[in-house]
C-alpha cells in the first residue's frame, strides 16, 4: 500500500494537486472573507448581495446570488470530478480492481462512520436525523491547502491516495444527492435533460469539436435539469463522466484530459471559491459557537468530520490490510495514514453544499449547520497539521528521494534503476568528479595555490554547465510528456 506511482501517472497527480493547492488556498481566503463580511458591521450588505436575485424567471431561474453559486457555479466543480472519476476508472487508481480496493473501502468506511455517528449523537440527543450525509465527504482542495500552509511535502503515493479517496468520496455525495435530495419531479423537464444528456453523448462519439456547440448545450442540459427537481449538479457529473478518458493512437491526451486542463482552473480558482463567499458566511459569536457543542444537530456534524472521518479512514485502511495480501509501504508506518485519515476529516465545499440541501426549510439550523462545518474542518486541520509535523522530516527526505535527478534527464532517478543508460551517465558524472578531485589533490602535494585554483574555477564551471543541462533535461521531460512520448512498462519515456 502506498507503493510508488507509474511516472506518467505521478506527472498529471503533479499537475492536478497544483492546481487544487492553488484552488484551495483560495478557498480558503474566500471563506475567510465571507466570515469577516458577515460579523463586521458590513453584515446587511452581504444579506444584501448573498440574497439579490437575478436570471429569467420565465425559464424558471430567477435565482439568488447564492443559488446561483450553489447550484451554477458547484456544476462546473461536480464536471470536473465526473472527469477525475472517469479517468480514475480508466487510467488512474482505480483501473485495477486490487489497487481500487484499499481506497474504495477507506472511502466507503470513512463515510459510513461519520453517518454513524451522527446518528448515533441525535439519536441520543433528540435531533434530526437528516444532516447525517453532511460529514461524509473530504475537501480536497481545502485539505491541499493545509498541506501548502504547514510546508508538508507529503510523498506522491499518499496525495494520489488522498485525491482518489476525495474522488470516491465526490461520487457517492453525487449519489446522496440524486437520491435523497430530490422531491416533486418535473417529468417534461426531466425528459429533456436526459434528451440533452443523450445528444451530448452522440455528439462526443460522432467527434464533433468546438466549445461553442458543446457550452451552449451544457447550459440547457443544467437549466433543464435543474427544473426537473434533480440537484442541477448532477447535470455536470453526468457530462464529466461522457468524456472520454484514455488515449488513442497519435493522441497526447484524451479529450477529458484536454477539457480538465481547461476547465480545472476555472472550478478550483473561481467557481468554488465564489460558491464558499457566499454559503460560509455565517454568525460567528461566543454563544453560536457554543451552541455547535451543546445542539446535537451541529455536535454530530462536528464528531462526525473530527472523529468518525479519522476512525472510519484509518479502519478502513487497516481493515484492507489486515484480510488481503496488501502490506503498507516500509518507509512509511501507520501513523502516517492516521494524520492522512484526520486530514481527510476537512469537509467543506460538499459538507456545505448537502448542509443547505438537508436544512433547506430551517435557515437557522442551516447556519448552525455550516458554523460546525467550519468547526470541525479546523479541528480536523489542526489536528493532521500535529499529526504530520511529526513526521515532516521523513517526508521531505522521501520527496527529495522522488525528485532527485542527478543524471540530468529530465526523469527521476529512482525511475530509472532500471536502464543501462542512467548507470552509464551517473558512472560518466563520478567519473568526471573523481578526476577533478585528483587534480586537486594532485595540486595540493605540490603546493600550488594557483593550480589549485584554476582547478576549483574549472569544478565551478561543470557544476554550471551541469546545472544548465539539468534545466534542459527538464524541459526535454515536459516537452515529451505534452507531446504524448511512448512510455515502456516502467514508465519512463522511450
Amino acid at each position: 500500500m502506498f507503493g510508488r506511482l507509474p511516472l506518467p501517472e505521478r506527472t498529471y497527480l503533479t499537475d492536478a494537486l497544483r492546481t487544487e493547492t492553488v484552488g484551495g488556498l483560495l478557498l480558503l481566503v474566500a471563506a475567510i472573507a465571507a466570515l469577516v463580511w458577515a460579523n463586521t458591521p458590513l453584515a446587511d450588505s452581504y444579506e444584501t448581495v448573498r440574497d439579490a436575485h437575478l436570471g429569467p424567471s420565465a425559464l424558471g431561474l430567477d435565482l439568488s446570488v447564492q443559488h446561483w453559486a450553489a447550484d451554477g457555479l458547484l456544476t462546473v466543480f461536480f464536471f470536473v470530478a465526473g472527469i477525475e472519476l472517469k479517468r480514475e476508472l480508466v487510467a488512474g487508481e482505480l483501473r485495477d480492481p486490487r489497487a481500487a480496493a484499499l481506497p474504495v473501502v477507506a472511502a466507503v468506511c470513512g463515510m459510513a462512520v461519520p453517518a454513524l455517528v451522527y446518528v448515533l449523537t441525535n439519536t441520543l440527543g433528540g435531533g434530526a436525523l437528516g444532516g447525517w450525509a453532511v460529514p461524509t465527504a473530504t475537501d480536497i482542495a481545502f485539505a491541499l491547502a493545509v498541506l501548502a500552509v504547514i510546508g508538508t511535502s507529503l510523498p506522491s503515493a499518499l496525495r494520489a491516495f488522498l485525491l482518489t479517496l476525495a474522488v470516491v468520496d465526490d461520487l457517492f455525495a453525487i449519489l446522496i444527492i440524486a437520491v435523497f435530495f430530490t422531491s416533486g419531479l418535473n417529468f417534461a423537464a426531466l425528459g429533456g435533460a436526459v434528451a440533452g444528456l443523450v445528444l451530448f453523448r452522440l455528439l462526443l462519439r460522432a467527434g464533433v469539436r468546438g466549445w461553442y456547440v458543446y457550452v451552449p448545450l451544457a447550459l440547457v442540459n443544467w437549466a433543464l435539469m435543474y427544473n426537473s427537481g434533480v440537484h442541477a449538479t448532477i447535470a455536470g457529473v453526468t457530462m464529466g463522466l461522457m468524456l472520454r478518458c484514455h488515449r488513442r493512437d497519435g493522441e497526447s491526451h484524451s479529450p477529458g484530459e484536454r477539457v480538465e486542463h481547461l476547465v480545472r482552473p476555472f472550478s478550483a480558482g473561481l467557481a468554488v471559491p465564489l460558491f464558499a463567499l457566499f454559503s460560509a458566511g455565517v454568525p460567528v459569536t461566543g454563544g453560536a459557537l457554543a451552541e455547535v457543542f451543546t445542539e446535537p444537530e451541529t455536535l454530530g456534524v462536528v464528531l462526525g468530520l473530527v472523529v468518525g472521518k479519522t476512525v472510519g479512514v484509518f479502519g478502513g485502511t487497516w481493515l484492507a490490510a489486515r484480510f488481503t495480501r496488501a502490506s503498507l509501504n516500509e518507509d512509511l508506518d501507520w501513523g502516517d495514514v492516521l494524520a492522512l485519515a484526520a486530514l481527510a476529516g476537512i469537509g467543506f465545499t460538499v459538507s456545505l453544499l448537502i448542509g443547505e440541501l438537508a436544512f433547506a426549510a430551517d435557515p437557522g439550523t442551516t447556519a448552525e449547520v455550516k458554523a460546525a462545518v467550519l468547526t470541525g474542518s479546523l479541528i480536523a486541520a489542526v489536528i493532521a497539521t500535529v499529526l504530520l509535523r511529526l513526521r515532516v522530516r521523513k517526508y521531505r527526505a522521501l520527496y527529495e528521494e522522488e525528485e532527485r535527478d542527478e543524471d540530468h534527464s529530465g526523469v527521476p532517478d529512482v525511475y530509472e534503476q532500471d536502464d543501462p543508460a542512467h548507470h552509464r551517465r551517473m558512472a560518466a558524472l563520478y567519473e568526471a568528479k573523481a578526476a577533478a578531485h585528483r587534480k586537486l589533490a594532485e595540486a595540493a602535494e605540490r603546493g600550488s595555490p594557483s593550480e589549485a585554483a584554476e582547478v576549483t574555477e574549472a569544478a565551478q564551471a561543470a557544476k554550471a554547465t551541469e546545472a544548465a543541462e539539468r534545466a534542459e533535461g527538464a524541459g526535454r521531460a515536459e516537452g515529451a510528456e505534452a507531446a504524448g512520448a511512448p512510455h515502456d512498462d516502467g514508465g519512463r519515456p522511450a
